[in-house]
C-alpha cells in the first residue's frame, strides 16, 4: 500500500512536471491536501487504499463547521477529486472514493467590463509625446486588441511578435502556447513604441522582453496594474479597474458584435468553453440594461 504522504508527493510531481502548474498553484494544492491528510490521520487512516467516501464527506463537513466558505469548499472538492482520479489512473488505488462527491453550485459573479466609450477614454489617456506614455499606450492597445492575460502581456518577448503578419505568440496557463492576431491599430502603436521608445528604455541592457520599465527591466504585473489604476483615477472611471478588465471587455465586445463562442474561447486561451460562456451572460445583461433604458414603453 502507498502512504498518503507519498501519494501527495507523487501527485504534486505530476502537477509540476506533466501539467506545468506554477509554484503558487502547486502550493495551494499542497495546502488543501495537507489539511485532508491531517484529518484522515486523526482517524487512523494513513494509506490511500484505506480512504472511504465517508471519510472525505466528514472532512468536508468539518471544514464547513469551521466557517469555510462554499467557494473554498468547492475548491477543496475539486482538488480532492483530481487527487484521487490521479491515484486511480496510476493504479495506486482500485476505487476512487471521491468519484460521486459533488461540489456545491455557486452563483458566478459577473466581472466588470468597460463600454466602448470607456475603453476609448482609457486607451487615449497616455501622453504619447513621452516614451513612457508611448509604452503605456502600446500596452493598453495590445491588451484590448488581443484579450491577453496581464501575465501573458508582460511576459511577451520581442521574438514572439510578428509585425509583418500581425500576431503575437503567448504562453498561457499550463504553458500552453497560442497565436493571437493583432489588429492594425494596435500594430501601429506597437511599431511606434519599438521605433521611438523601447530603445531608450533598455538603458543599454540586452533584453528580449517586449515591454520595459523606466529602469530597463521587464514590466511586472504589479507595476502595470498601478499604471492602469492611475489612468482610471485621472479619468474618473467609477469601476473596479484592473488590467483584467480589458480582457473582460475584449471578450464581451466580440460576443456583442456576433463573434462565435468557440472563436472567443480560442482567443482567450480557455481550456473549458464553460469559462468563456460567462461572457455571454455579461452581454445578455448589458442588452437588457440597454433595452430597459431606451425602449419607449419601459
Amino acid at each position: 500500500m502507498v502512504s498518503l504522504i507519498h501519494f501527495i508527493e507523487l501527485y504534486l510531481d505530476y502537477l509540476r512536471v506533466e501539467k506545468g502548474l506554477s509554484a503558487q498553484s502547486s502550493s495551494a494544492y499542497h495546502s488543501d491536501l495537507k489539511k485532508l491528510i491531517v484529518f484522515l490521520e486523526s482517524r487512523g487512516v494513513r494509506e490511500c487504499e484505506q480512504v472511504k467516501k465517508t471519510d472525505l464527506l466528514e472532512f468536508l463537513l468539518s471544514e464547513r463547521k469551521q466557517g469555510i466558505s462554499a467557494r473554498s469548499i468547492a475548491r477543496r472538492i475539486s482538488v480532492i477529486k483530481s487527487f484521487f482520479r490521479f491515484g486511480q489512473f496510476e493504479r495506486l488505488i482500485a476505487d476512487d472514493p471521491a468519484e460521486t462527491i459533488e461540489a456545491p453550485r455557486l452563483a458566478r459573479k459577473l466581472p466588470d467590463v468597460l463600454d466602448i466609450a470607456e475603453v476609448d477614454r482609457l486607451l487615449s489617456a497616455p501622453d504619447v509625446g513621452t516614451r513612457l506614455g508611448l509604452r503605456d499606450k502600446s500596452m493598453l492597445e495590445t491588451l484590448y486588441a488581443t484579450g491577453l492575460r496581464v501575465s501573458e502581456l508582460v511576459s511577451l518577448k520581442l521574438s514572439e511578435v510578428n509585425l509583418e503578419v500581425g500576431f503575437v505568440r503567448c504562453f498561457g496557463k499550463g504553458a500552453k502556447e497560442r497565436i493571437v492576431p493583432l489588429g492594425a491599430h494596435a500594430l501601429d502603436w506597437l511599431d511606434r513604441y519599438l521605433q521611438e521608445a523601447r530603445g531608450f528604455l533598455t538603458n543599454r541592457r540586452l533584453s528580449d522582453d517586449l515591454y520595459l520599465s523606466h529602469q530597463g527591466r521587464a514590466m511586472t504585473r504589479q507595476a502595470f496594474w498601478k499604471i492602469i489604476k492611475k489612468y482610471a483615477r485621472d479619468l474618473g472611471l467609477n469601476k473596479k479597474i484592473s488590467p483584467h478588465i480589458l480582457r473582460h471587455s475584449f471578450a464581451t465586445h466580440l460576443l456583442e458584435r456576433g463573434a462565435d463562442l468557440r472563436s472567443v474561447q480560442m482567443l482567450l486561451g480557455h481550456a473549458d468553453i464553460t469559462t468563456t460562456e460567462l461572457y455571454t451572460h455579461i452581454a445578455q445583461e448589458r442588452l437588457q440594461e440597454i433595452y430597459a433604458k431606451y425602449h419607449p414603453f419601459q
